[in-house]
């Protein structure tokens, strides 16, 4: 073996040795990007006092990118490897059209990045569509930037290719038995890169959303990472509602628009359709501050002021001390779905939730948003890692100034699968309000539970076990609300309690099941908004967890510009409500004499809902203005995403409401 030979890395790495030597290449490739990227954005970079982590994560995120490329190849190898005319040739080809394909798109991340503040994402992708129109824009709008980018590209390629070419006398096969061996182990450490945690699920973009920062928290992966997943999330933004009919965009507006509630308000932003002033009712001396407490899959069936099994004292006691909503229902079954009509006053679509679509990821109304523009300070508190469920990503790009996850709650007193427990995750949002309220500030918290969760991990001594054994949903869910409970004593007696309105609601009930067509006591859910300044009320009228943004709005007297289509309840208290629900594919228009049912083949049926025996009874087909009012209800919020008009519109004043 002479020493050229060991240097080509062949003797070691055999029919790997180019897949080997691209990952290599393509780790000092994107790091370097990388480094040049924050140099450049070392303003924002360093105000994060993250430079170092941004680095090492984004070599992880490197090796997520690299990995996936090698897949296709290692998979072929039992097959074409003892070929090796075959092999050789084929390996290196691929193998630099990878460190080609990076090699481009990082070299288009600083023009993108001027564009949108954010690496090459969905919209890149979205680009690449109108090839004609992209190539004359940069041809005539960047030429500089267009023809260096290309020539450094052309000129990169070309130095790539001799670097990563290796001579034929230093590529070896290795015999059947070394394969056998060998190829198992590769593509379990590929499967690893992949994969990139031990965690419940994979790595994804949120993952490596470290700051607060949204546009920093791009510069942590990858270009080509990022548009592999806008690709991947692509497939769930289609036409989702689609399944159901459709309505012409006119006659869509027109019918989801036409509620009571919405009668007083001025649409009159053609980019925004929704988009108005709403009008604070509540004129405190000053702007209070909110705290949103999303209850993890607290749903009335524990709930003993709403007929549930009872394990949830606290909440009950406090529920005579606020607005109680009595007849509250969840958009859908899963925390984001509860996260985005929450926060975003967003309805559900049969499309994932927004908070993980990629639309979604920046400029998309939020309460965060909202108030930021208003002058508060915005943060979002959670016991677990705040990249589940794209959470982070969502967040940081939508006005959420301040995360606070597990890796900021000092010493717990107990972590468990989903991190840290309920007590522990209370203690550190008392802490924090306290802090907020002593800057003089006005402020938004979202604080999201999570120790009722699958497997039903909780410290002892807490509390007394509704049953055994210990690790049941009855049992986590009352040691969730003693938690909480613990928390409201402490609130009470605080400097923040007086000058703060807050909202306890769950995100969904446990687990959705049923034997209805949509099993609709599962979304009956607690709400309750309590503070110094509230004065008990009961709610009786069908209420929808959209509602809450816009009324909490109202309460907090803050008069606001916003997309919102929700009911403000202390501007109309009286009229009939309504609900909407996503189960599965079925969409369902829940209204006090009836439900509407819509189902994936264009198809509706009439339903009536029992609230005391929780039976749902098919009456008959749907007319068609009763399909297409639910049609339009589901229509909107797909045509906003898919659109992108759930954003900032332009500026309104107070005289663009109607008078009232």
């Amino acid at each position: 073996m002479n020493k050229k030979h060991w240097l080509s890395f062949g003797c070691v790495t055999g029919p790997y040795v180019y897949l080997f030597r691209m990952a290599f290449l393509g780790l000092v490739l994107l790091s370097v990007s990388r480094m040049l990227l924050a140099l450049w954005q070392s303003e924002r970079v360093m105000a994060t006092g993250l430079l170092a982590d941004i680095l090492l994560q984004g070599v992880r995120a490197d090796i997520i990118l690299l990995s996936l490329w090698c897949v296709p190849a290692v998979l072929l190898l039992p097959f074409l490897s003892y070929w090796r005319r075959l092999w050789f040739p084929f390996t290196f080809y691929w193998a630099w059209l990878g460190l080609a394909l990076i090699v481009f798109i990082e070299l288009a991340t600083p023009a993108f990045l001027l564009q949108f503040d954010a690496r090459p994402n969905r919209l890149f992708i979205e680009y690449l569509r109108y090839p004609k129109e992209v190539f004359l824009t940069l041809l005539f709008g960047f030429t500089t930037a267009f023809i260096a980018g290309t020539s450094l590209t052309v000129l990169l390629g070309a130095l790539l290719y001799k670097v990563l070419r290796v001579r034929e006398s230093h590529v070896a096969l290795w015999s059947l038995r070394k394969n056998i061996v060998v190829w198992p182990l590769v593509v379990l450490a590929l499967l690893m890169g992949v994969r990139s945690t031990t965690d419940h699920r994979p790595a994804n973009p949120a993952f490596f959303a470290i700051t607060g920062d949204a546009m920093v928290n791009s510069l942590v992966i990858n270009s080509g990472y990022s548009v592999l997943y806008a690709i991947y999330n692509m497939k769930h933004e289609a036409r989702s509602s689609e399944m159901y009919g459709k309505l012409s965009t006119a006659d869509m507006l027109s019918r989801s628009l036409d509620w009571p509630w919405l009668k007083n308000y001025e649409f009159t932003d053609k980019q925004y359709p929704t988009f108005h002033y709403q009008r604070a009712l509540n004129s405190p001396a000053k702007p209070l501050n909110v705290v949103i407490v999303l209850q993890e899959s607290m749903g009335a069936t524990f709930v003993g002021a709403l007929g549930g099994v009872g394990v949830t004292p606290e909440l009950d006691k406090l529920a005579d001390e606020g607005i109680w909503f009595e007849r509250l229902y969840a958009t859908g079954t899963r925390s984001v779905r509860g996260i985005e009509a929450v926060v975003a006053g967003y309805p559900p679509t049969p499309a994932q939730s927004v908070v993980k679509l990629s639309k979604s990821q920046r400029n998309f109304t939020t309460l965060a948003s909202v108030l930021k523009a208003a002058g508060y300070t915005t943060q979002f508190i959670y016991g677990g890692e705040a990249h589940f469920d794209n959470m982070r990503s969502f967040f940081t790009g939508n006005g959420f100034s301040q995360i606070v996850d597990l890796h900021q709650i000092n010493d717990p007193v107990f972590v468990g699968s989903w991190g840290a427990s309920d007590e522990d995750l209370f203690t550190t949002a008392h802490q924090q309000l306290t802090r907020l309220h002593q800057t003089g500030q006005p402020f938004f918290s979202l604080i999201f539970t999570s120790s009722n969760h699958e497997p039903f991990e909780f410290p002892d001594g807490r509390i007394a076990l509704h049953e055994e054994p210990k690790a049941v949903v009855n049992n986590a869910v009352k040691y969730a609300d003693w938690a909480m409970g613990q928390f409201f004593a402490k609130a009470k007696q605080s400097e923040y309690w007086q000058d703060t309105v807050f909202l306890i609601v769950a995100d969904h009930d446990n687990r959705v099941y049923g034997n209805n067509l949509i099993p609709v006591e599962k979304f009956h859910i607690p709400g309750l908004i309590l503070g110094g300044s509230v004065k008990p009320k009961r709610i009786s009228e069908l209420a929808s967890q959209i509602d809450l943004a816009p009324t909490l709005l109202s309460l907090m007297g803050v008069s606001s510009c916003h997309t919102m289509i929700g009911r403000d309840f202390i501007a109309d208290p009286n009229s009939p409500g309504r609900a909407l629900l996503q189960f599965d594919d079925y969409f369902a228009l829940m209204e006090p004499e009836k439900i509407t049912l819509l189902k994936p083949d264009s198809s509706a049926v009439i339903a009536q809902y029992n609230e005391t025996n929780e039976t749902l009874t098919l009456l008959r087909p749907a007319q068609a203005e009763e399909q297409y009012k639910a049609l339009a209800q589901v229509q909107l919020p797909s045509y906003l995403y898919r659109e992108q008009k759930y954003g900032q519109g332009q500026r309104c004043a107070p005289m663009a409401a109607k008078a009232d």
